[in-house]
Parts: C-alpha cells; sequence; structure tokens
C-alpha cells in the first residue's frame, strides 16, 4: 500500500468525524472523546504485531501525544455542540493553514513569507463567511456573535492544537505507529477520569454504542495509524496536499447526512479555505514548511 493510499484513507475516515459526532451529540463530551479513543487505541495492537514495547516512548513524547489527540477531540466535539455543525466544521479545518503560518515559529530554518499570509487569510474569510452566514435574519454582527456564535472559539483552538501537534511530532525523537495507542489509551482514561469528576452519567443506547465503536475504530482509531504511515512512508508535502481534501469532503458529508442545501456562503467558505490551503501547498513545494 503506498503512502498516498495511507493517507486518502486516513483522509477518507476524518471526513466522517463531524457527522458521527453530530449523531452523538447528546453523549457529554468527556464520555464521548475517552470510550472513542480507548477504542481506538485497541488498533495499536495488530499493528504492533501484539507487541506492547513499541509503546515505549519518552514522556515527553507521550505528553505531546496526549495533548493532541485529547484536546483537539475535546475542543471538537464541544464546538459541534455550540455552533452549526457545518461552519464549526470549517472552522476547525483551517488546521492545514495553521500549520503554514505557525511552522516558523514551531520548526527551525523556517521562514514566513508573505504568500503564507495571504493563504492564511484566505482560510480565515472564509471561515467569517461561514459563521455571518449561519446566522439567519437581519440582526447586527453584534447580534451574530452575542448567541452561539461563542462556539467557533472552540473550534478556532481545535485547529491551533492539531497544527501545533502535526508539527511538534516533527521535533521529537521517531517513534513507532503502533505507539498512537498509548497516546489514545492514556487520552481515553484521562477524557474518562473527567467525565466521572465533572458530567452527570448518562445511558448510553445500542444505537450510541454502535456509532461510538464506528467513531473510535475509524476516525479516532485507524485514520492515525494509517496517517502516520503514509507520513513515514512518503513525501511529507505531498501528503500535506492531500490533507486539503478532508474539510471539502468533511463538509459535503455532513451536509448531505444533515439534508442541508448548499447555500452560497457555504460553497464560497469552503472555496476560499482550500483556495488558501492550495496557496499553502505551492509554497510548500518551492521550500519547507
Amino acid at each position: 500500500m503506498t503512502a498516498s493510499l495511507y493517507a486518502l484513507g486516513a483522509i477518507a475516515l476524518w471526513a466522517s468525524l463531524a457527522t458521527l459526532g453530530v449523531s452523538l451529540s447528546h453523549v457529554p463530551p468527556f464520555l464521548l472523546t475517552g470510550v472513542a479513543l480507548m477504542m481506538g487505541s485497541v488498533v495499536a495492537l495488530p499493528v504492533s504485531g501484539f507487541d506492547l514495547r513499541q509503546w515505549r516512548v519518552p514522556l515527553s513524547t507521550l505528553g505531546l501525544g496526549v495533548a493532541g489527540l485529547f484536546g483537539y477531540h475535546f475542543l471538537f466535539f464541544i464546538a459541534l455542540r455550540s455552533a452549526p455543525a457545518v461552519e464549526a466544521n470549517l472552522v476547525n479545518y483551517l488546521w492545514p493553514l495553521l500549520m503554514v503560518v505557525l511552522a516558523p515559529m514551531l520548526l527551525v530554518g523556517v521562514r514566513l513569507r508573505p504568500a503564507h499570509i495571504v493563504a492564511a487569510l484566505l482560510g480565515f474569510v472564509g471561515a467569517i463567511i461561514a459563521m455571518l452566514g449561519a446566522h439567519s435574519g437581519g440582526s447586527t454582527a453584534g447580534g451574530i456573535f452575542a448567541g452561539w456564535a461563542w462556539g467557533y472559539v472552540p473550534a478556532l483552538g481545535s485547529a491551533f492544537v492539531w497544527a501545533g501537534y502535526s508539527l511538534l511530532c516533527q521535533r521529537v525523537r521517531p517513534f513507532p505507529t503502533a505507539a498512537i495507542g498509548l497516546f489514545g489509551l492514556v487520552s481515553g482514561l484521562l477524557s474518562l477520569l473527567c467525565h466521572w469528576a465533572m458530567e452527570s452519567p448518562v445511558a448510553l443506547s445500542s444505537r450510541d454504542w454502535w456509532l461510538l465503536g464506528a467513531l473510535g475504530l475509524g476516525p479516532l482509531g485507524a485514520a492515525f495509524y494509517w496517517w502516520d504511515m503514509a507520513l513515514k512512508r512518503g513525501d511529507v508535502r505531498q501528503i500535506g496536499i492531500l490533507s486539503y481534501l478532508t474539510p471539502l469532503a468533511s463538509t459535503v458529508l455532513l451536509m448531505l447526512t444533515s439534508q442541508r442545501a448548499l447555500t452560497w456562503n457555504i460553497a464560497l467558505a469552503a472555496v476560499l479555505i482550500l483556495g488558501g490551503a492550495a496557496l499553502g501547498s505551492r509554497i510548500g513545494r518551492s521550500a519547507p514548511i
């Protein structure tokens, strides 16, 4: 299986993340994150050939993995509960652009060029159009942001967390792909502990368990391992370009499942975000990002 196929497999699974998150919106976020991540950690067993010695990583690497997996998914699921799902999903998928903007700050020998700023601004303009377009009626901008729009804050936070995690993984000592299972296991346990301390217990239906299984084994499981395999076996810049398919596929699937018509502002927001990402990828081919 080539690096590109591994990457496309991860992208296909990540495209279902928002749709599954909305279907499970009645499940408390800490419980949802904890159960799904622990299910995802099970995928590491066949990946490692059931050799748990591959889970041995420095504490700093473990800390980075837990911060990335736990922090990103908790913020993302909060966003899906607090803002219109399609628009929150678009804001979350600013992370490819944020990787370009943050690269000079987190990686040695990388500089930020004017074209990088243009690419990032295109993405943010697209996010603003998506947020404003979600509001129905003729209220002012102040009215728009006075209500549910606060939910875009965790959506933007999740984008920053995933971009930072992806970049910082390039600064730590290389680790086996199976070690991601340890990241998921510790993150899942931490999330379940937070659920026990801060959330009310809920009864899960058989449908909920099926959806949690799909979430844990797919976008919160196999996708991480396939993505890591792709980055380790292929050209990172080419794999990064493929990641820009994720927001489009995710948003289209979410709109199809929610039976929501494609409006001009959602289409324009998607075009701007993908356009900025494409510009950033072209810059990346001429200089490391």
